[in-house]
């Protein structure tokens, strides 16, 4: 429909275009007239009388009359030929914002045990893990083996690291965890955190001032209006909008209330979030889930481009081979 569209506006404006210089023409060649009734050479022009002015003065006064009323249809014209041009939404290239970092290892683990709060079971036991700067390293397991686990890990040292807390200030860092959310924190985020703080043993760093940009796999937290969303994030209504017609999203959907999107549709606001945040690192944890094939083309595509670097979790074999620089099996 938008291709049609496209192609009557491209119509319509060259005939505009036409109308125009017609009304330049006739503009043109009445002033040339009129000029030659009033500015003649009396040495170049000494056999032109006075009844040849008269009459050239005449007949001047009838074609910028005309010339007057051609300019009036042809404006008429014009303006109904602009009338009918279509108001279409042009497209914008999906992008991403990495920023560059100063170092080139970003996070790393070393005998890396992981559990939740008031659990006796490790969920990771043992795991040596680092990124560094370009890398786009892919989690693979079985579930339950531990992938988000280790990301809500990296999330809570980020958040320790910005707000100055350690381990031992249990209950602020659990506040902290569960208030992350837009521009609140360096963990720019497009989903919730988990209600339970994670106890480690072993080492984890994280480089200082790291900027995450974070999506859960999770999206049962959006609810309200698309537009709060928006706000509470700090994101650009209309970019976001027009990032999420590039998703292929509908515009009636941005009337809806969130909690009524589709999953998929839930997972491209998410998505777009997180496309407009320049951050150091993206994790994203399972983003692809119900996402349909042709936007899952427009973020491969963005991501071979921009090579950010990245954490991810996704069972699209195919997508991983693509877009993965290193693998990590748990």
């Amino acid at each position: 429909m938008d291709h049609f569209a496209m192609e009557e506006n491209e119509k319509h404006l060259k005939e505009i275009a036409s109308l125009k210089q017609a009304a330049a023409r006739s503009r043109k060649w009445a002033d040339k007239n009129e000029a030659t009734k009033i500015g003649y050479d009396p040495v170049k022009e000494h056999d032109r009388s006075v009844a040849t002015r008269a009459y050239i003065g005449a007949k001047t006064k009838k074609m910028q009359s005309r010339a007057t009323q051609y300019e009036r249809r042809m404006e008429r014209e014009i303006q109904e030929k602009e009338g009918l041009l279509q108001d279409i939404e042009q497209p914008v290239s999906l992008k991403l914002m990495p920023l560059s970092y100063y170092k080139e290892r970003l996070i790393s683990c070393k005998e890396l045990s992981v559990r939740y709060e008031g659990a006796e079971d490790n969920v990771l036991k043992n795991l040596t893990f680092e990124l560094v700067q370009g890398e786009r390293v892919f989690l693979h397991g079985e579930n339950g083996c531990g992938k988000s686990t280790l990301i809500k890990t990296i999330l809570q040292q980020v958040n320790m690291r910005q707000t100055g807390y350690g381990s031992q200030d249990m209950q602020q860092t659990r506040e902290n965890m569960q208030q992350i959310s837009g521009g609140q924190t360096n963990i720019q985020r497009s989903g919730s955190s988990h209600a339970n703080l994670l106890v480690t043993a072993g080492e984890i760093c994280t480089a200082s001032n790291l900027v995450v940009s974070y999506i859960n796999q999770d999206t049962s937290f959006l609810r309200g209006d698309i537009r709060d969303f928006c706000r509470e994030r700090n994101l650009e209504e209309s970019l976001f909008f027009t990032l999420l017609r590039q998703l292929d999203m509908e515009c009636v959907q941005f009337a809806k209330r969130l909690e009524e999107f589709s999953e998929g549709q839930k997972k491209k606001v998410l998505i777009a979030a997180s496309l407009m945040t320049p951050a150091h690192v993206y994790i994203w944890d399972e983003p692809l889930n119900y996402i349909d094939v042709f936007s899952r083309m427009q973020i491969e595509q963005l991501i071979l481009r921009y090579q950010p670097t990245m954490i991810l979790v996704d069972h699209d074999i195919r997508f991983q081979e693509k877009i993965a620089t290193r693998v990590v099996e748990l």
